[in-house]
């Protein structure tokens, strides 16, 4: 790699959609806008609804959105925790050696419902055999507020350290 050169980083967003979309938008927007920022597709609620009536389903749709991709942004917000989806997202992008980071968006703010309440790391919800001891994964992963750690300036550092740190 020559020095100054932007590694193109395709990045898989996993979040609750119904609750967070607004803020996960302007999350996301920011990423994409960027030289070498590439994200999924975004999709919209009636897609992730089709995908529910196809043979294989959701799981299947997750499976080809993770794709191609090196790093899975786990955005949260106040309900995220609880998202059977979410979860599953996380646990594929683990199996699949994926670059984890995980990004508090409650203090973005929704353009029709402002600041939300603070949600759980969603990757605290899995836990992996270290030396003996359960390990959440919210230990072994960055974890960063996207207001608080100015996530517009500092999340391309963020998704490079996920990839470089998965060896991808």
């Amino acid at each position: 790699m020559i020095e100054g050169e932007v590694v193109a980083r395709r990045v898989f967003f996993s979040f609750h959609y119904d609750r967070d979309v607004r803020r996960v938008v302007q999350v996301r927007n920011s990423w994409v806008v960027r030289p070498g920022g590439e994200a999924q597709p975004f999709y919209d609620k009636a897609e992730f609804e089709e995908a529910k009536k196809r043979a294989g389903g959701i799981e299947k749709w997750i499976e080809e959105q993770l794709k191609g991709t090196s790093v899975t942004v786990v955005l949260f917000g106040a309900e995220t925790y609880d998202r059977e989806w979410v979860r599953h997202e996380i646990k594929r992008s683990y199996e699949l050696g994926k670059g984890l980071l995980a990004i508090d968006i409650h203090s973005v703010k929704d353009p029709q419902l402002g600041i939300d309440r603070q949600g759980t790391n969603p990757l605290s919800y899995f836990t992996i055999k270290q030396n003996g001891r359960d390990v959440p994964l919210s230990n072994l992963y960055g974890a960063y507020d996207w207001v608080r750690d100015n996530g517009y300036v500092n999340m391309p550092a963020w998704i490079e350290t996920a990839a470089k740190a998965a060896g991808r």
